[in-house]
């Protein structure tokens, strides 16, 4: 009887968790001409939540002003350092706004570009940008500023804008 409990337990709580799974499972997309209805707007859709492990941040791959998001595979780890030792770590992830179609030549110069990132964003630890409320409105204009001016000198006119998707400090 001991060795049956955890079994059942198991098997109830697998169960019970297809079936929650099931039951808020989002409705199945029919196209227009398979109803007859108007489509949902765009924000109706979920669109916003995107393809996570993919280039852009839209189904389509546009957002509604014309443009991609290129999320870089990696994220960005800056150390930030603090009487010489590493005093805290601080990880970014980013995207870049571009115009669309111009998504795999910008994975094409992924490598330049996460270069010239990691130069700016040690630069900014460097000059204590990461040090204090470093997510103040000021202090993140620069920085996006500065990724911004990098990413245009390696993109030119393809670049619209640097995103900065999530910002953590880990302190040691």
């Amino acid at each position: 009887m001991r060795k049956l409990l955890p079994v059942v337990m198991a098997v109830i709580g697998l169960a019970g968790g297809a079936g929650a799974g099931f039951m808020l499972r989002p409705p199945a997309e029919a196209g227009p001409a398979a109803n007859g209805a108007e489509p949902a707007p765009a924000g109706d859709r979920g669109e916003a939540a995107g393809d996570h492990g993919g280039s852009t941040g839209h189904d389509a791959g546009e957002a509604p002003l014309g443009h991609e998001y290129v999320k870089l595979n990696n994220q960005f780890v800056v150390p930030v350092m603090e009487a010489g030792d590493i005093g805290a770590l601080v990880i970014l992830s980013i995207s870049l706004e571009v115009t669309p179609g111009t998504t795999e030549s910008v994975y094409a110069m992924e490598p330049k570009l996460r270069d010239i990132f990691l130069r700016v964003l040690f630069d900014h630890a460097n000059a204590g940008g990461f040090r204090g409320v470093f997510t103040q409105a000021n202090s993140m204009d620069v920085l996006r500023l500065a990724l911004r001016e990098a990413a245009r000198s390696v993109l030119g006119a393809v670049l619209s804008d640097v995103l900065i998707i999530d910002i953590v400090r880990q302190d040691n």
